[in-house]
């Protein structure tokens, strides 16, 4: 992956009632060490967050957390990262995120989670960047949020050009091949103005 230098990874706060997220956070955070990939992530020391960092550093990866003032103490931010870089917003949380990861990846969370998930969906809709996104529906957690995504086409809120701004995998073993194969992407062109 020559292109791809630097993963974010969106995840929940807390482990979540299935032990498979988080032996699949602890596998992923391991495979973006082992690749040499540096992970972004919310800087939290807790839940899934805190697996996949603490994984991908025992991996030998560099990890840089973006953790909102607010939330430094709620999520407990991670004291042993790379970088902390503690900011003013969630708004300028996710802003930074963005600006330092070359890709994105969901694992399963909350609303949260959710939130940063389709926002960075929106903005590679409206033109905004063309990173590779993979969604890790590992148990088929995200089931729920794909047929929402199919409903909104159905009903004609969404143009079927949507499914092609994403990727969708079953395993964390399948992310990084999924990022190889996804061709450079075309932005789509935005809406002239009339």
């Amino acid at each position: 992956m020559p292109d791809i230098a630097s993963i974010c990874v969106y995840c929940g706060s807390s482990h979540g009632t299935d032990p498979r997220h988080r032996a699949d956070a602890a596998r992923f955070g391991r495979q973006i060490g082992e690749a040499c990939l540096e992970l972004v992530y919310g800087g939290g020391d807790i839940g899934l967050m805190g697996t996949v960092a603490d994984a991908a550093m025992e991996a030998g990866g560099r990890v840089t957390g973006v953790i909102p003032t607010d939330l430094k103490r709620a999520e407990v931010a991670h004291a042993g990262l790379d970088e902390l870089i503690v900011v003013g917003s969630m708004h300028e949380r996710k802003r930074v995120m963005f600006e330092r990861a070359d890709a994105f990846v969901t694992l399963p969370g909350g609303v949260g989670t959710l939130d940063e998930t389709l926002e960075i969906i929106t903005w590679r809709q409206l033109g905004l960047h063309g990173k590779p996104i993979v969604i890790v529906d590992s148990g088929g957690y995200w089931q729920p949020l794909i047929a929402l995504i199919e409903h909104t086409i159905a009903a004609g809120f969404t143009g079927p050009a949507l499914r092609e701004m994403f990727t969708i995998v079953g395993d964390v073993d399948d992310v990084l091949p999924a990022i190889a194969r996804i061709p450079a992407p075309a932005v789509p062109d935005r809406p002239e103005r009339t």
